[in-house]
């Protein structure tokens, strides 16, 4: 999430009363979770396991619970509890909203788009021009929707990251990290009936140009579609993957977090993606592997019963 303006760290530590060590007198321009840093970026740590990698990350700003040294140019905001500075600064720059009307007044509509009944369309969300938002479409807070785009029935866009801080000495172990980031979908992308798009933790989930999704597809928060890509039922695609440019998922493939696939792969039905896949190939399995290997393991694996029929009549 960007702030509405580059804010004064000294300000942000006031906010969440963190002793402020390293670059004082630094400028904040937002906030993020570590998959997605960038220059001038708070992010927050509360393990020691995760320090250095937060430390050396392009994070100008860490949140974090103990002492240490700060690389320089950068500055340490010292709390006891993280997580709870976190949620502090997204609720602060992101406050709840309630809506009062399906299509809030702040939402901005371009010319030839067409709004079916029972259509919600939430705080700042931008849609371009000749689209077409079939009935009972949810477009949350902050989504960005370019032309010629159509969503079909029941779609939910920007709903809440499936993301949790979890700590197993609590009595709830798993506490939500508020979702401060947006969805946004390219110019000419095609939604099917029932998907769940969820927004970014605190970055953008998106949708590359030209791309279709069919019918109960769900992508994760922060995940990234290149321009092309063609995902079939019952894909779900899980945080924090990026998709190059012309992948084809064919349904009910599933694909873990923090991963790659390459461009123009192809994973066949029922896959289970789990690692990265180089560009151009054709996968399948669980987990998904060279289509061609796969297959051939297959034909040998149903002649198993043959090939120790043979080894016993050999003894």
């Amino acid at each position: 999430m960007k702030f509405p303006a580059p804010v004064s760290i000294k300000w942000i530590a006031n906010l969440i009363g963190a002793e402020l060590t390293g670059n004082t007198e630094g400028i904040a321009t937002g906030i993020n979770e570590i998959h997605k840093v960038e220059p001038g970026d708070l992010v927050f740590v509360d393990h020691p396991k995760y320090y250095d990698k937060c430390l050396q990350s392009e994070a100008t700003f860490i949140i974090i619970n103990q002492k240490t040294d700060c690389p320089e140019g950068k500055a340490l905001l010292i709390v006891d509890k993280p997580f709870e500075a976190y949620q502090t600064i997204v609720k602060h720059f992101r406050p709840f909203r309630p809506a009062n009307k399906p299509i809030s007044d702040t939402a901005t509509i371009g010319e030839g788009t067409y709004i079916a009944p029972n259509v919600y369309i939430g705080h700042e969300v931008t849609i371009g021009k000749n689209c077409f938002i079939a009935p009972n479409v949810s477009i949350l807070d902050y989504c960005v929707i370019g032309d010629n785009v159509i969503i079909q029935a029941g779609t939910v866009i920007g709903s809440d990251a499936f993301y949790y801080n979890t700590k197993k000495d609590r009595e709830v172990w798993y506490k939500k990290m508020e979702s401060c980031g947006r969805v946004v979908i390219e110019n000419d992308v095609e939604i099917g009936a029932g998907c769940t798009i969820d927004r970014g933790v605190s970055h953008d989930t998106r949708i590359g140009r030209g791309s279709k999704l069919d019918n109960m597809v769900h992508i994760g928060h922060d995940t990234v579609l290149g321009a092309n890509c063609l995902l079939a039922a019952q894909v779900g695609i899980a945080g924090a993957t990026t998709l190059g440019n012309g992948v084809i998922l064919w349904g009910q493939v599933g694909v873990s977090k923090t991963l790659t696939i390459h461009d123009n792969v192809v994973v066949l039905a029922q896959s289970g993606v789990g690692g990265t896949l180089e560009a151009g190939k054709v996968y399948f399995g669980s987990p998904a592997e060279d289509a061609s290997i796969k297959k051939r393991e297959l034909v040998w694996i149903k002649r198993i019963p043959e090939i120790w029929e043979r080894i016993k009549s050999l003894k």
